[in-house]
């Protein structure tokens, strides 16, 4: 038939998601073989099913409580699309891993993930969008998760809905592992241990976050790897942190609470009580999302990625060292 051919196909939809029928699966009805085979949302297959191609048993167009038979080949056709509302622009990004479905990327601090009111250009979005243009790829920009403008490190995106859909329910479970380093005041006692308080908008000042009885259940598991002891009463530690929950502001509001804010916070930190040396250094918060792993949702395989520090954190890092006696925990 005209315009149904492979290329048309290709051009249309992203590449299928492709189940052949058990023997066990026999009799059931497509939407519950996708929910138990590939654990494929109803959302998305509400969706899917809206298109010509978008669900098929043997290449022909079905409903999703079609009843299905043992060998029969099922395949799951999602429409490509674009992200239409954000401008392509050639701005430099590090990119950490790609293929199909996933991209991997380092965002530089001072960088904003998506547009934002008032912040429509110069994001993390822009540039992927055009990465992806000049490459000839239809993709929408969809980020599992998001970092704040001045965190550097590690950013998840999704290329196609499912796999969006999939590594979205992994970070609700609990399964990515997220790990930051951050450089803080102080020295964490004990050295190790979890922070758990809830956290909700400070009542006075919305756009801040703040410990409060009454706020949104918040976890936050540190150890400290390294202390910085010198002749000064200031005191500082190189801390790995690993997130429970993904609160706004977490691990600022979290560190902060234990008497340890980020160095180069202008939000929750010491103000005229921190180190102009270190805070120079640094030049914005103090932390980098060094670590971020799962599983892949197609591959199947455990994925693991790290980031090193940006410059100007072994510049602190650097500076620390130089002005305490470093010792490894």
């Amino acid at each position: 038939m005209e315009g149904n051919g492979p290329s048309d196909l290709d051009e249309r939809y992203y590449a299928p998601l492709t189940v052949v029928v058990s023997p066990e699966d026999d009799g059931k009805a497509v939407r519950n073989v996708l929910e138990r085979r590939l654990g494929v949302s109803r959302k998305l297959l509400s969706q899917v099913k809206l298109t010509e191609h978008g669900l098929t048993v043997n290449e022909k167009r079905v409903y999703t409580t079609a009843p299905v038979s043992a060998g029969d080949i099922i395949r799951l056709r999602m429409e490509r699309e674009e992200s239409d509302d954000i401008l392509p622009q050639p701005i430099p990004i590090e990119i950490v891993y790609e293929d199909d479905d996933l991209l991997i990327v380092n965002k530089p601090a001072g960088m904003i993930v998506h547009p934002t009111h008032g912040h429509y250009t110069g994001t993390l979005a822009n540039g992927v969008v055009h990465h992806w243009k000049e490459r000839g790829e239809k993709v929408r920009f969809r980020p599992i998760h998001r970092l704040d403008e001045e965190t550097s490190g590690l950013v998840a995106i999704a290329k196609t809905g499912y796999v969006h859909q999939q590594l979205s329910e992994q970070l609700q479970a609990g399964a990515v592992t997220k790990l930051y380093l951050a450089y803080v005041y102080g020295i964490p006692e004990p050295r190790s241990g979890t922070v758990n308080e809830p956290i909700d908008r400070d009542k006075e000042q919305p756009h801040l976050r703040v410990v409060t009885p009454d706020g949104y259940p918040s976890v936050t598991h540190y150890e400290a790897v390294h202390v910085y002891e010198g002749d000064s009463d200031l005191r500082a530690a190189c801390v790995r942190l690993k997130l429970e929950t993904g609160r706004t502001h977490q691990i600022r509001v979290h560190m902060k609470h234990i008497g340890c804010p980020l160095i180069g916070d202008k939000m929750y930190g010491p103000g005229e009580l921190g180190n102009e040396a270190w805070e120079s250094a640094a030049g914005r918060q103090a932390l980098h999302a060094e670590t971020l792993g799962f599983v892949h949702p197609i591959k199947k395989e455990q994925m693991e990625w790290r980031a090193p520090l940006p410059p100007e954190l072994r510049s602190l890092e650097q500076l620390l060292k130089g002005g305490a006696d470093a010792a490894k925990v």
